[in-house]
C-alpha cells in the first residue's frame, strides 16, 4: 500500500452505532401515515437503505409524501440521540491518522441533515475534513461512486486510501473502488 493519505468512513454502522435511533424515529414517522414496523424489522431487513427506497419497500411510492415523510424522520431523528454510540477506537485511530497528515472523511448513503445533526451531537464536528452524503451521488452503494468522489476531491488515487464499512454494499463498493478496505462490526 501506498502512503495512507485518506480515510473513509462509512457512518452508520461504522462510525457511529444509529441503529436503534434510526429504527425509532423511522417507527414514529411510519406511524404518522399508519404504517407500522417493529424495531426488529427495521433493524433486519431495512437498516442502511436509502430513505427513498426504503419508503417504496414499505408500500409509499408516491414522491411528494417520501419528501415530507424523510423530513419528519429527520425531524425526529435527534430526540433519539442518546441511544447513538460512537465507535471509540475508530474515531481515536482517525485522530491519530490526522495528526500525521491524512484526511478523514465520511461517505454514507445517509442524509447529510442525518449525518451533521449526530456528529453535532457527538461533538465530531472538527475531526473530519469532508463528508458525501448519499444525495451527492446518482448511484448509490454498491457502486463505488461515493467513494471515488471523495478520493477524487482530495486529489488521491485508491492505493492511498481505506475504506471502513459495515454493511455488504458498503464492502461491495469499496472493493469496487480500488481502494483496501476494513469491514466493522459493532
Amino acid at each position: 500500500m501506498a502512503q495512507l493519505k485518506l480515510i473513509l468512513l462509512d457512518f452508520d454502522g461504522t462510525l457511529v452505532d444509529t441503529r436503534h435511533a434510526n429504527a425509532a424515529a423511522y417507527i414514529e414517522t411510519l406511524a404518522e401515515v399508519g404504517i407500522t414496523i417493529t424495531k426488529e424489522e427495521y433493524l433486519s431487513h431495512y437498516f442502511g437503505v436509502r430513505c427513498m427506497e426504503f419508503m417504496r419497500m414499505v408500500g409509499i411510492t408516491d414522491e411528494t409524501q417520501i419528501r415530507r415523510l424523510r423530513e419528519r424522520k429527520v425531524e425526529l431523528y435527534p430526540k433519539y440521540f442518546d441511544s447513538v454510540v460512537l465507535n471509540k477506537p475508530l474515531w481515536e485511530w482517525c485522530g491519530m491518522m490526522r495528526s500525521m497528515g491524512s484526511k478523514v472523511w465520511i461517505v454514507s448513503t445517509g442524509h447529510i441533515d442525518n449525518i451533521t445533526n449526530v456528529m453535532r451531537h457527538l461533538k465530531l464536528d472538527s475531526g473530519i475534513d469532508g463528508i458525501i452524503s448519499g444525495d451527492e451521488v446518482a448511484r448509490a452503494k454498491p457502486a463505488p461512486d461515493a467513494f471515488l468522489l471523495a478520493m477524487e476531491r482530495e486529489g488521491v488515487t485508491p492505493e492511498e486510501t481505506i475504506i471502513f464499512e459495515d454493511s455488504e454494499v458498503g464492502l461491495e463498493a469499496a472493493r469496487r473502488s480500488g481502494a483496501t478496505y476494513v469491514k466493522i462490526t459493532l
